[in-house]
């Protein structure tokens, strides 16, 4: 691919700089400049899909990253992302999820489950109706939301954290045994993803990928272009605690706490026999057991932690009894989800191609030349 430097021009980007920020500000007369703690108080589903996409876990920032893209969540991450390369890194860090301050919890697998179904913050059981009395809202009614809650906070309280689902499945021998002696996760910002990938990149990737391109291949999965009809064993959001060690003791203290999502899918997984014994490709066969698909992100983001882990199991089907479906495919997969860099190829169309066009021009003229065309 051929490019051509250009130059001069530099009044003109200077002037699309400033019609984009009058674009922003045109309505200062009527309107308060937006402030990034109400971006993300007020916009917190939209701040979380950045924190996921852009990598890093500041919600300040992603709010800022929102009001200086107006909105576009694909700049935004951009902006975060780009932030996130200029920092120090502290060190490489495990979140145990098991310690997570729970705020939904649910399983679709099991009614009763060991402590219980907690609803939580959602919208999964509203009508879809707008609510026009959102037009014209005052901090008036910001405090008469809050006070039924504050009224009732005294009520049953939550337990601090909750036991896995999936521990009483595996206890039964119903899933794998958990893996020992697990290896260095690979961290795909400090040596670049390839294919095959280990399944720690293939999830890393994912937890960054753009929430609309992991729940579109996913979504071909669930539609039959593939074998897997998961069911969501838990699905849990909530405050995951974060632990630094200390700079003289070297002890690991909690440093603060971050918001995730994570999910956990169970399904038949792979092909099996009229003995009930699983076909697990190259290595024989082995007891049958369900499959595990795993989903984890930064923020309060479920369809994404859901596809997540679709994407997960299905890719671990196709490595196990060959690939037939896009979704089962971890190329097509992980190289297709990053927003980022989707958007980056697809908007360098808008950069001069001169020279590419130019020759493309030549070989066409001189093509309905030789045919005798005019």
């Amino acid at each position: 691919m051929a490019y051509v430097a250009i130059r001069g021009g530099g009044s003109a980007i200077a002037g699309a700089a400033q019609a984009l920020e009058l674009l922003r500000a045109r309505s200062a007369d009527a309107q308060r400049p937006l402030e990034p703690e109400a971006i993300a108080d007020q916009l917190h589903a939209l701040v979380s899909r950045l924190l996921s996409e852009g990598g890093v876990h500041h919600p300040r920032l992603a709010a800022l990253a929102v009001k200086q893209a107006a909105g576009d969540t694909l700049e935004a991450s951009f902006l975060l992302r780009a932030w996130r390369s200029t920092r120090p890194r502290l060190g490489d860090l495990t979140a145990d999820t098991t310690r997570m301050r729970v705020i939904r919890r649910i399983s679709s697998a099991f009614k009763d489950v060991p402590g219980g179904q907690y609803l939580g913050p959602t919208a999964d059981f509203s009508h879809r109706l707008l609510r026009y009395d959102l037009l014209d809202e005052s901090p008036a009614a910001f405090r008469a939301a809050l006070e039924p809650w504050l009224a009732g906070r005294s009520g049953r309280p939550i337990p601090e954290t909750f036991p896995k689902v999936l521990d009483a499945l595996r206890t039964e021998g119903l899933l794998p045994p958990r893996p020992t002696g697990d290896p260095e996760p690979h961290d795909i910002t400090r040596t670049p993803l390839s294919i095959p990938a280990p399944r720690s990149a293939a999830l890393m990737a994912m937890a960054r990928g753009e929430t609309g391109g992991l729940l579109a291949i996913a979504y071909s999965s669930m539609r039959g272009y593939g074998e897997i009809h998961p069911t969501v064993a838990e699905l849990r959001v909530g405050y995951v605690p974060v632990f630094l060690p200390h700079p003289d003791t070297g002890e690991l203290i909690e440093a603060g706490e971050v918001l995730m999502t994570e999910c956990e899918v169970v399904a038949m997984f792979g092909k099996h026999d009229s003995a009930g014994a699983i076909d697990a490709g190259k290595g024989g066969k082995k007891p049958v057991t369900f499959g595990l698909g795993y989903g984890a992100c930064f923020g309060h983001n479920e369809v994404k932690a859901i596809s997540m882990a679709i994407l997960d199991q299905t890719m671990q089907q196709g490595i196990a009894n060959g690939i037939e479906h896009p979704a089962q495919d971890p190329e097509y997969v992980l190289m297709h989800i990053d927003g980022i860099e989707s958007m980056g190829f697809c908007t360098h169309y808008k950069m001069p191609h001169y020279v590419t066009f130019q020759s493309d021009l030549d070989r066409l003229r001189t093509a309905r030349k030789n045919q005798g065309q005019p």
